[in-house]
């Protein structure tokens, strides 16, 4: 156990993962945290945008792929222990057909027979607590993934994450106000703690260690959950999960909310649908 609390179970990690949404703000995030405990990081990139990888381009291994293209999938997770997925969309447009389910279900269910086909036997999906301000449409389509992994088989992790943002960034006082009370003790414990705001570099933090936890006794995680796979040190500080090196950033600044949209907000959705 580490002096601040939380013990790192390191022995006989599955040590490659490969990571969907290379170029955006939560893969990208998520890459670096992996890296950070030693795992080997393979990326999937949209085609267009691999220079948003940034330096981490230089240590990871990365392909370009497109999620609603099961062709462009093929053999990609071959050779790797555990497949995280971040793509998602809180925001549809159903005129161009872009709803919540293509966005949301259909990006899962491709990952999902990539990892089949491949013989990857783990797939951590991020997924979205349920909360007044996410919208039910979002809500179903991750809902309707989870189960969709298990229906094929696989060895499932679903991580029901809160929004997340980044420390220091300028919020509502309302998300400032839930942030805290999730952070009280006893109100901690119930719902506050759950569908709380927490820090993005805490969340992917909590999500690199569980992936690679090989004594992972559940199925699905909450905030909580999360928060215990950070020490007080790092729970404290806006702690580098890459350290000396700069991890790719948004283009533009984004709401909290779309800190678990790995398209709209960085320029990875689907080709218009004719």
């Amino acid at each position: 156990m580490s002096p601040d609390g939380y013990t790192s179970r390191s022995q006989n990690r599955p040590r490659r993962v490969l990571v969907t949404g290379g170029g955006t703000f939560l893969g990208d995030i998520i890459a670096a945290a992996l890296l950070a405990e030693g795992a080997e990081v393979t990326l999937l990139v949209r085609p267009g945008t691999e220079e948003r990888l940034g330096p981490l381009a230089q240590r990871v291994r990365w392909y370009s792929a497109d999620v609603w293209n099961p062709a462009s999938l093929r053999g990609r997770a071959r050779g790797h222990a555990s497949v995280i997925h971040t793509v998602g969309s809180l925001q549809a447009d159903p005129r161009q057909g872009l709803t919540h389910h293509w966005l949301n279900f259909v990006s899962a269910r491709n990952v999902a027979n990539m990892c089949v086909s491949d013989g990857v036997p783990h797939m951590v999906l991020m997924s979205s607590v349920r909360a007044p301000w996410i919208n039910g449409g979002y809500l179903r389509a991750k809902r309707e993934a989870e189960n969709y992994m298990g229906r094929v088989g696989l060895q499932a992790t679903i991580i029901r994450a809160p929004i997340a943002y980044r420390r220091g960034e300028r919020r509502h006082p309302f998300f400032v106000l839930m942030t805290m009370l999730g952070s009280t003790p006893i109100l901690s414990w119930f719902a506050f703690g759950r569908i709380a705001p927490m820090p993005v570099d805490m969340l992917a933090r909590g999500v690199a260690r569980i992936t690679l936890d090989t004594e992972r006794s559940r199925m699905i995680y909450y905030a909580p959950d999360l928060r215990r796979r950070n020490t007080a040190r790092e729970a404290r500080l806006a702690a580098p999960v890459l350290p000396q090196e700069k991890v790719a950033q948004p283009l533009r600044d984004v709401h909290p909310f779309e800190l678990l949209d790995e398209d709209s907000p960085f320029g990875w959705l689907p080709p218009d649908k004719k």
